[in-house]
């Protein structure tokens, strides 16, 4: 070998060896987040901070090492074919590309992204360094800006402008992967999934309905509204002049309570008037609930688009939006879910249409109704009599139990018919 084939063979080692590297820092790189990165910077981990940045943008990092990738595997290929060849002739170079193939494979692809994915923090903080500096060197950022613009010009859409991203789904989908392989426990995936659901919710979805708010006059007595609060269970009431439209301020049972024992007793509740917070019913929950503790309240009223009454949100309906059902002394518990013998479902009117799309493993609509009774009642056209029938999407709904102009219970039951004809009875009824 010549002193040139002795510095094509040093060249070629140095390059497999920066491969090496580079497949090492590529995926310690996409395994890291940034939550983790900003965690290992507030415990002193040095280069941390770096990763932190560059996980702001993570595209530009990734884009250059992959540049960095394919100029190394393609130089050090081309010299190592060019050094074969002059050594050995045609046989060489096919003796090269088997060695150069199962080499890279095992030691310089399989081999570090092993470890890099078994150590992850540790391979992360040891390329920061050099990640950091070729994310920021300006001629290589131009370069490789310039061949992603040139490949954007023949893809369609004119490639991603903000480059890779996660959706709600992927961290649902983690979420469900996570809990499938025992990394994390059933209820902490559900309560990821409430989150993601309680972001999208709308108050309109949690409140407590106007018929079933417990409200005091605002010229009752104290002790009408100590008997109203304390019948109730509640802490708070909301109090009305004329209807319940017409809110004029949330009345406090402690303050009731002093009052009375003042002497009190026998005034009008509306000396004790403590201003209301109201809300539209399309406020989103997440909204709210920065809202109340921002400006520390508890309960608010939600008005409809015609500024009357529709109800009233608490923080507790919030929270149990995320962490379920939170049930005191003072609460009532109502029969859920009930699966019967027959094989039907016995639900209540007010559950979600969420919940029940979940429990029938199928998807109902909720863009015009929150609950089953406001399904089956727009549904049905009118305000329904007891064992009244519905279908719809290859399901009978019957209303079990009528309360006034309310559907209190209804008992649902799959058709056991092809999806086509389920779909020409949909909106069908009969009594």
């Amino acid at each position: 070998m010549s002193g040139t084939d002795w510095l094509i063979l040093v060249a070629v080692v140095l390059l497999f060896l920066f491969s090496v590297f580079l497949a090492v820092a590529e995926t310690a790189f996409v395994r890291m987040n940034r939550i983790r990165a900003i965690t290992l910077a507030e415990e002193g981990k040095k280069g941390a901070a770096r990763l932190a940045e560059m996980l702001e943008r993570p595209e530009q990092t990734l884009n250059a090492i992959l540049l960095f990738v394919l100029v190394s595997q393609l130089t050090s290929a081309s010299l190592l074919g060019i050094l074969l060849d002059g050594q050995f002739g045609g046989l060489g170079v096919a003796i090269g590309l088997v060695l150069q193939i199962v080499v890279f494979f095992v030691i310089g692809e399989v081999a570090p992204k092993t470890y890099a994915v078994q150590h992850t923090d540790r391979a992360a903080l040891l390329a920061s360094p050099f990640l950091h500096a070729i994310t920021w060197f300006k001629p290589l950022h131009f370069l490789s800006r310039g061949l992603i613009g040139l490949a954007n010009v023949l893809l369609p859409g004119r490639g991603l402008k903000q480059g890779p991203f996660v959706t709600e789904e992927d961290l649902r989908t983690m979420a469900d992967v996570a809990a499938d392989e025992q990394a994390i426990e059933r209820e902490e995936r559900k309560l990821i999934h409430s989150i993601f659901e309680f972001g999208d919710a709308v108050v309109r979805e949690v409140m407590k309905p106007r018929p079933d708010m417990v409200a005091i006059e605002a010229d009752a007595t104290v002790e009408e509204g100590i008997e109203r609060a304390i019948g109730g269970g509640f802490s708070r009431i909301p109090a009305y002049e004329e209807t319940t439209d017409n809110i004029v301020g949330l009345v406090y049972l402690k303050d009731l309570v002093g009052r009375a024992r003042a002497g009190g007793g026998k005034e009008p509740v509306r000396a004790s008037l403590r201003t209301a917070v109201f809300v539209p019913e399309t406020k989103r929950l997440a909204e709210l609930l920065r809202d109340m503790q921002s400006r520390k309240f508890h309960m608010a009223i939600v008005v409809d688009e015609h500024g009357g009454t529709a109800g009233l949100v608490t923080l507790e309906d919030l929270l149990e939006e995320i962490v379920g059902e939170i049930v005191d002394e003072y609460d009532v518990e109502e029969p859920g879910v009930v699966r019967l013998p027959d094989g039907t479902v016995r639900v209540p009117g007010n559950l979600s249409i969420d919940d029940l799309s979940e429990e029938l493993g199928t998807e109902l609509p909720d863009e015009e109704w929150d609950t089953v009774g406001g399904l089956v009642l727009n549904l049905m056209g009118h305000v329904p009599e007891p064992r009244e029938k519905v279908r719809f999407q290859g399901f009978e709904f019957t209303t079990e139990r009528v309360q006034g102009r309310r559907i209190a219970s209804v008992r649902i039951k799959r058709l056991a018919v092809p999806p086509k004809e389920a779909e020409e009875a949909d909106a069908t009824q009969s009594s």
